[in-house]
């Protein structure tokens, strides 16, 4: 439920030993989206100087302020999202342009840079699909007819698994590596 603080966010989306950690802290229960990078294309590595002028040196999930007041974030400050699947580690980018309830992680930006550990699980903060789940859609299953047929990573996460409940809470700022 989008707006959702406290123990009964973090019990409905806990991970493994961590909700009781991360209950401790308030919590907003958003909708976690993780369309196309505006600043690249699918397969594109971003760790040139141009795209890093663009970037804030690792992830980010985009937030609407009233989410963002509701946890105490501020622009640029760390954050962690959580939820059934897993957590990932990010900047928030506080931004009136985001729906409250809503929130962005681009897909397959800054992936591999500058990502701590959690303090949900202590493990590597995770990438944007940490958070989604693997549901093969029935066309999928489809051969022979034309544009129905299998193609190399045609079986790779699609629209229907790009919606996740997600629990976001601020972390401590003392990030390790």
């Amino acid at each position: 439920v989008p707006g959702a603080t406290g123990a009964a966010a973090a019990a409905g989306a806990g991970v493994g030993g961590g909700a009781a950690a991360a209950s401790e802290h308030a919590q907003v229960a958003v909708r976690y989206l993780t369309p196309h990078s505006k600043w690249s294309i699918h397969s594109e590595y971003q760790d040139n100087l141009l795209m890093l002028s663009l970037s804030r040196g690792g992830p980010t999930i985009w937030m609407s302020p009233q989410d963002a007041g509701k946890i105490g974030v501020k622009d640029n400050e760390w954050i962690e999202a959580y939820n059934r699947n897993g957590v990932v580690v990010a900047r928030a980018i506080v931004s009136h342009r985001m729906p409250e309830g809503t929130v962005y992680m681009h897909h397959a930006q800054d992936r591999v840079i500058d990502v701590p550990r959690t303090e949900t699980s202590g493990l590597r903060g995770g990438i944007h699909n940490s958070l989604t789940r693997v549901l093969l859609k029935p066309s999928h299953l489809i051969g022979g007819y034309a544009q129905l047929s299998y193609a190399f990573n045609y079986i790779g996460p699609t629209g229907n698994q790009r919606d996740e409940v997600t629990v976001i809470r601020r972390r401590s700022q003392e990030v390790q590596y």
